[in-house]
């Protein structure tokens, strides 16, 4: 995923067991330039289990590597860390974390601290799966610690970075969101930049800007990665 397509690349996903994440591996799989794949996980489960119903369907999953991880000690694993990109897709919800320090944890301390390790590790590449309104400035505390996590990322120092901005995500959760459920529903009421989005179309938005091994910080807008195929 560099310029000139560097064959043997190793890419490590982390939120592997997500939306979006999944869909990541997906993808990655089934790229020959890719080869070798290291998904964090927090539960013990093979790399079928990862790839979901197409599992059987996919060509490649052996060259997958799964670390079950205890992101409080990440420190002590900073082997897992030597890879060429990250594709970072973390996250939690409030609700889920249980209050405002877990979730800034969860979102913003642990993806920080595996992108220091993977950029000490000689890392060229980071991905990141953000949200749309993401600003340090925000008066919303989950867009503030998006934009804040984008500006520390920023200052690491990357070859590359793209960034998704993504509205809701639709796809199959195994959680039911019923607030998150209706306003699927109700996306094509909302404006262009705030229209849901497949969890698909923000992996490959990310993959692909990946490739494509510009130099520098890239932003995919709501409406950009809804435009993916």
């Amino acid at each position: 995923m560099a310029s000139g397509r560097i064959q043997g690349e190793r890419v490590l996903v982390v939120g592997a067991t997500g939306l979006v994440g999944q869909q990541a591996l997906r993808k990655l799989v089934a790229d020959p330039a890719v080869a070798e794949i290291r998904a964090l996980v927090r539960r013990p489960c093979t790399p079928r289990q990862l790839l979901g119903g197409d599992a059987e369907h996919t060509v490649g999953f052996d060259k997958m590597r799964v670390y079950v991880t205890d992101f409080e000690r990440l420190a002590e694993r900073s082997s897992w860390f030597d890879v060429d990109t990250v594709f970072c897709a973390l996250g939690t919800t409030i609700r889920q974390a249980g209050s405002r320090a877990a979730f800034r944890r969860v979102d913003f301390d642990y993806p920080l601290q595996i992108a220091q390790m993977a950029k000490a590790r000689g890392a060229r590449r980071f991905l990141l799966v953000s949200a749309v309104g993401a600003s340090a400035r925000s008066r919303v505390f989950y867009n503030r610690v998006k934009g804040e996590l984008e500006d520390a990322i920023r200052g690491l120092g990357f070859e590359h970075v793209s960034v998704a901005q993504p509205s809701l995500l639709a796809g199959e959760r195994a959680e039911v969101r019923l607030g998150e459920r209706l306003a699927l529903k109700l996306g094509f009421l909302m404006p262009q930049p705030y229209k849901p989005v497949g969890v698909a179309q923000v992996a490959t938005g990310l993959l692909q800007s990946g490739r494509q091994g510009r130099i520098g910080w890239h932003v995919l807008s709501n409406t950009a990665l809804r435009g993916m195929r």
